[in-house]
This record gives C-alpha cells, structure tokens and sequence, in this order.
C-alpha cells in the first residue's frame, strides 16, 4: 500500500520513535524547568498521581484505605450502571478541569438529542474536529508560555498582573471569555451555514 519495502519501512519507524521521544522529553523537561511538575502552575494531577501510586509501592506505605474505598466506590458505580472512567476523572482532577470537562460533556449530549440525519453527524463531526484543534492549540500555547517563563519573559504575558482587576472582576473576565468559546464552537458547529448546506447536498443525494 505505501510502495516501500519493509527495511524503509523500519527506517521510518525507528525515526518516528527518536523523533516523538526526543520531542516529548524535551517538552517535559521545558516545562519542569518553567514551572516544575505539581505545582500552581502545572499541576499534572495524573502524573502526580502515579507517582504516589508508585512511591507507595517502592517505599512499602501505600495508602490501602484509600484504594480499597476507590474499589467499592468503583464497584457501587459499576452496579449502578455509570461508567467508572469518567466517575474517576471527575474525583481526581480538580475543579477547574472538571467544569470545563462537564460543560463540554452537556454540550455534546445536546448535540447527541439532535434528530437523526446527515446534519447531525456533520455537527458532531465538526465539534470534534474544533474541539481537537482547542485542546492543541492549548498545549501549543503552553509550550510557548513556559519558552518565556525559562527566558524570563513571563511577565510580559501576565495580563493579570497588568490589569491587576479584582478577584470579582477576574472571575466575571474568565466566564466571559469561557461563554465566548462555547459562542464559538456553536458558530462552527449548530450555526455553520456552509456545514448545514453540506449536509443537504449530502442528503439529496
């Protein structure tokens, strides 16, 4: 299918691989260095979380109440019928991941309740594709921000600190900002001409 012989094919495996673990290591290391895993900034819950789970293990002290709680709370939930997963996100991711993480989940349920057809599964289809292209841009611009904070550049970017607004003040800017991306993603999505369109040539035909 690709018309290379399988040692190309091996060449370009083992180039991928360098290349992806080069490029991961030395994002992690740029962002430990910027701010340092567990902290404010970069709070890495998971990764924080396996390393509890494996100090515990190495060290000899870990936590059994507390795993054997999340087991019979896994299995209540199980018994219930509600999917484990996001049951388990939700507990150990904070806060402020959880209610962007809910809103998105209700938005897609709403999506789910539209009627049947090919305007649904176009909708869905470019939510997805816009929601993917936030979560990159995101790591992207935090690679960014932590490429200033190493040069000591961090404050030129710190809009809070400039505008030191009010906690109030703050917290209506971020619900604003959060309300214009939702504003967005149902331009792209619900309220895309050319997508409705696409999706009634598809129809007709």
């Amino acid at each position: 299918m690709l018309g290379a012989t399988p040692k190309k094919q091996q060449y370009g495996e083992i180039i991928g691989v360098v290349a992806s673990a080069l490029a991961i290591g030395a994002t992690l290391f740029l962002l430990n260095e910027a701010w340092g895993f567990g902290s404010e900034e970069l709070g890495a819950p998971q990764a924080t979380l396996m390393k509890m789970i494996i100090e515990g293990i190495m060290g000899g002290n870990l936590p059994w109440g507390l795993i054997l709680i999340g087991v019979f709370i896994s299995v209540i939930v199980e018994i219930l019928g509600i999917p484990v997963l996001p049951v388990a996100i939700g507990i150990y991711l904070p806060v402020q991941l959880n209610a962007c993480i809910m809103v998105g989940g209700l938005i897609r349920l709403f999506f789910d309740k539209m009627k049947a057809g090919k305007r649904k599964d176009t909708v869905i289809s470019n939510g997805i594709l816009f929601c993917s292209g936030m979560i990159a841009g995101e790591g992207l611009v935090g690679i960014l921000l932590a490429v200033f904070a190493v040069f000591g550049l961090g404050e030129v970017l710190d809009i809070s600190g400039i505008l030191n607004l009010p906690a109030w003040a703050s917290n209506i800017g971020s619900i604003l900002v959060f309300g214009l991306i939702i504003l967005s993603l149902l331009a792209f999505t619900i309220w895309n001409k050319n997508a409705k369109k696409s999706a009634d040539e598809q129809a007709k035909d």
